[in-house]
């Protein structure tokens, strides 16, 4: 997320005759660092998709682009009632030159996930697709285009979401991406584990052509 709407403010008086200019994130910016924030109640789906394009493959992508490009190959009638699916997504994302491919995963092994997926949750009976970055023995970290980058007990995502996690694979994937390495909350006390590069043989296990690892 751009931080080009951050305040400015100037401090004069500290040292005579010097001005200090410091930019001042707000704290919903602060929620919302390295990840795209949905703008309507029915683009989180493309909010997350620009969010992993933007951050794992380099794109510059708005949400407004996302959708734009999505709509050219969804059904409107069905965007108009029931926002973006996964299928429209995955052929969105074919036009980009890339895959996409969904996973049925038992939740004791969500830890094997090694690259940053979309993931449905039912939160309330309301569905809504978050970025799934990385998980811990207790906590989840998602990129949720409503309410920012956070950290849910593991638990509660289980129940909350729909066993199913979607991949986007290609050339052109950031193994360095910062979505795989999230920051901990300010009032947590241990950290994230130590990062490490994805190897090739964990990439290719997940569904990447070893010729897109070059």
């Amino acid at each position: 997320m751009s931080l080009s709407n951050a305040a400015n403010i100037q401090f004069s008086g500290v040292i005579p005759g010097t001005i200090i200019n410091k930019n001042i994130i707000s704290m919903r910016e602060q929620h919302f660092v390295e990840m795209v924030p949905q703008q309507t109640d029915f683009s989180c789906g493309a909010a997350a998709l620009a969010t992993i394009l933007n951050y794992a493959y380099n794109y510059d992508f708005t949400e407004a682009d996302v959708i734009e490009g999505m709509l050219k190959v969804s059904d409107l009638q069905l965007v108009q009632s029931q926002g973006f699916s996964l299928l429209d997504i995955k052929h969105y994302v074919e036009t980009l030159g890339l895959r996409g491919r969904g996973y049925s995963v038992n939740p004791e092994i969500l830890d094997r996930i090694k690259i940053p997926t979309i993931a449905l949750l039912d939160i309330r009976g309301y569905k809504h697709f978050v970025v799934l970055k990385k998980t811990t023995q207790d906590k989840v970290y998602i990129a949720d285009p409503a309410l920012g980058n956070r950290v849910m007990d593991r638990q509660d995502f289980v129940d909350g979401w729909n066993k199913v996690t979607f991949a986007i694979i290609g050339e052109g994937f950031d193994r360095d991406s910062i979505l795989l390495r999230p920051k901990e909350p300010l009032t947590a006390r241990n950290t994230v584990d130590t990062w490490r590069p994805l190897t090739d043989a964990e990439l290719v296990e997940f569904g990447f052509y070893r010729s897109e690892l070059f």
